[in-house]
């Protein structure tokens, strides 16, 4: 009686412990940037001194203008991520990060987790702002940021479907619930540091937007994105995407 229960504790135990390492692989493979185990996406190559800043969930029209002049005054070109629903609200300022030589890509309709999305849901989210980018901008779009990084081989497989590169990045900080500039330029200035030292571009995450509200509050963002170039364009080449892809 005894063998047997604990012969039953183990199993159980066992196939706990089984059940608790498939669901950590799952959220290794799919949130982690790094993680390549459901597919790759562009992240950085090995170019020490090359930056690409990348801005998610905008087009914000309290925000988003002061970051295009900011980037304006020292000639900087970056990548923006998009919102579908809220490039759908604000065509004039989607033509106008285009307009000011910046790239932008694909960042869902409406922001959801896409790694538990239905493979309907996923097609959807990412065909409808492909086509609402595309009649705003007259062109193509060629980037896509799966929202929160979250990803799975039917997320990857419908966006090169679209003809979209999947793309991450490689230095992050919690700039959406950051109020100091200042702490949020710091912490990514050392990642920055870290990358060249170990000989590699570096691919910046910060928000000029946030999915939760249009016109949410980024002023410490945007702040820490001027900051962020002041200081490192004289010894430092800034990029768009499209330059990495090309290269």
């Amino acid at each position: 009686m005894l063998t047997t229960l604990a012969n039953g504790m183990e199993a159980g135990l066992g196939a706990a412990a089984t059940l608790g390492l498939a669901a950590g692989g799952f959220a290794y493979a799919a949130l982690w940037p790094a993680s390549r185990i459901f597919g790759s996406a562009l992240i950085a190559p090995r170019a020490a001194g090359q930056l690409a800043l990348t801005f998610d969930d905008g087009p914000n029209p309290a925000f988003t203008p002061q970051l295009l002049d900011g980037l304006e005054e020292f000639g900087v070109r970056a990548t923006f991520f998009v919102v579908g629903q809220y490039a759908q609200a604000e065509p004039g300022l989607t033509r106008r990060i285009a307009e000011a030589g910046h790239a932008i890509g694909n960042h869902s309709w409406s922001h959801p987790n896409l790694a538990l999305a239905s493979g309907d849901r996923i097609r959807e989210e990412l065909s409808r702002t492909n086509e609402t980018l595309e009649q705003i901008l007259g062109a193509r779009v060629r980037f896509f940021r799966p929202p929160f990084g979250a990803r799975r081989p039917a997320v990857l497989r419908a966006a090169c479907g679209l003809g979209l590169e999947p793309v991450l990045w490689n230095a992050m900080t919690t700039d959406w619930s950051e109020p100091s500039a200042e702490v949020i330029a710091g912490r990514l200035l050392r990642k920055i540091e870290r990358l060249e030292g170990q000989g590699w571009a570096a691919n910046v995450v910060l928000h000029d937007g946030s999915h939760l509200d249009p016109v949410a509050d980024r002023g410490p963002s945007v702040s820490a994105a001027i900051r962020l170039v002041k200081l490192l364009s004289p010894n430092h080449r800034f990029v768009t995407l499209d330059e990495w892809v090309q290269s």
